[in-house]
């Protein structure tokens, strides 16, 4: 019995096109900000994609690695992400001139849970800037985002936070700073899971009524933005929270009363790679409930590839291709189902024909004509389910008056033009 891989999925023509035009826009938006093409490869050494790159043993990332071992014996892994492999370039080369900005488009792998919007070989389409430790960095990820949001037409927000601000709120509730990653790790599952879920994690993990009272206290606290961050300054007020309030108030600064950004104190990011901001994309009104993009600043992951205590300043944000591409199946938009522009017919002319498409596609006007030697009746109904907008009808009759039977398949309007004409016309389109 043939079937697909558990967590994996056929891509057929009309998502292809789909997700090809989401990343059309993507590139877009990155390019306007001054991010260039990058490539990593897929397979990683283990020991990169292990906790010695901050995916932390307790993550979901480090327990869904895709692990192999080639014919020499060496261990490597499938890549669960595309910023480690980032890391790893530039641990390999640290000459290169900053600020390093770059994007890449690719697979990674997690044999992780499966839901809507979720698989185990899925698209990441990733943004970092290495080199600037500056928070204008950071807003220009969520700005880039916001731009994003609004050319690929999705009606979406950005939670923020700050990594420093929780280890603070973890210190302020007394709870051991050895304990601090753990403790962030099952806090990032608040909104996932609920209040009681964590609780019980919490326990588990050692901590009192008393630590875990005062920690979930704090993410009740609401208002807007400036509001939560005035409360905060008042109440976990040692160094790593003020430093990480600091942050959050100059990031704030530069994006301005912008509805679409929400201070959540309790958004966390699973991996424990990130040392400052944080952030997280998620639709309005979707059937998709998890992230549509997420990221954050990580200035010491180079560092601890590298083996030493540098920091080389570092932010990005990640989009996921498969979940932007499930929200907007999901939201009834129209989807193509051919890149075809022009169906080119012919009625005992298929010599004549050759000549007439390699017109149109010179012309950069993709076009196709009937290769099946079926009738007009079956070629047009062939147009008609894929959507294709343009009919060519070529009979004796046209091409001997120089011409063709141009017909626009969504009003029904027929012309008798010539090809030249044709091409002038569907180049406008």
């Amino acid at each position: 019995m043939l079937e697909k891989a558990k967590g994996t999925q056929d891509i057929p023509p009309e998502e292809k096109i789909l997700r090809d035009e989401i990343i059309s826009k993507l590139k877009k938006v990155f390019e306007a900000y001054g991010y260039s093409p990058f490539e990593t490869p897929i397979i990683e050494k283990l020991d990169i994609l292990y906790a010695k790159a901050g995916a932390g043993e307790e993550s979901d990332a480090y327990k869904e690695i895709f692990k192999l071992t080639d014919q020499g014996g060496r261990k490597l892994g499938l890549r669960f992400e595309l910023t480690l492999s980032l890391a790893r370039f530039i641990g390999m080369n640290t000459s290169i001139k900053m600020p390093f900005k770059r994007y890449e488009l690719g697979q990674v792998f997690r044999d992780g849970p499966i839901k809507l919007g979720r698989y185990r070989q899925f698209w990441q389409c990733d943004v970092d800037a290495i080199g600037s430790k500056e928070m204008l960095a950071d807003a220009e990820m969520i700005m880039l985002a916001l731009d994003c949001f609004k050319q690929m037409g999705l009606d979406a927000y950005l939670q923020v936070n700050n990594r420093k601000l929780l280890k603070g709120i973890i210190e302020f509730a007394g709870i051991n700073q050895e304990l601090s990653d753990s403790v962030i790790i099952t806090v990032d599952k608040l909104t996932k899971y609920g209040k009681e879920q964590v609780e019980k994690e919490l326990r588990e993990k050692g901590l009192n009524d008393k630590e875990i009272k005062t920690l979930l206290k704090i993410f009740e606290i609401n208002g807007s933005n400036k509001q939560k961050i005035e409360k905060l300054k008042k109440i976990v007020n040692n160094n790593s929270a003020q430093e990480g309030l600091k942050e959050l108030e100059e990031i704030f600064s530069y994006l301005g009363q912008n509805k679409k950004v929400t201070f959540n104190i309790a958004l966390a990011r699973g991996l424990v790679y990130y040392t400052g901001p944080i952030f997280e994309g998620y639709l309005r009104k979707s059937k998709i409930i998890s992230s549509i993009c997420g990221g954050g600043r990580y200035d010491k992951m180079i560092g601890m590839l590298l083996g030493n205590e540098r920091d080389y300043p570092a932010t990005g944000i990640s989009f996921g291709l498969d979940v932007i591409a499930d929200a907007i199946k999901l939201d009834g938009k129209k989807i193509k189902k051919t890149v075809t522009k022009a169906y080119i017919i012919p009625i005992a002319t298929e010599k004549k024909c050759i000549s007439i498409v390699k017109q149109l596609r010179d012309a950069g006007i993709n076009s196709e004509m009937d290769i099946m030697n079926r009738g007009v009746s079956k070629n047009l109904d062939y147009a008609s389910k894929l959507g294709i907008p343009y009919v060519i009808f070529a009979g004796k009759k046209e091409l001997s008056r120089k011409k063709v039977k141009l017909r626009d398949m969504k009003t029904g309007r027929e012309r008798m033009i010539t090809v030249k004409q044709v091409v002038k016309a569907l180049s406008n389109q």
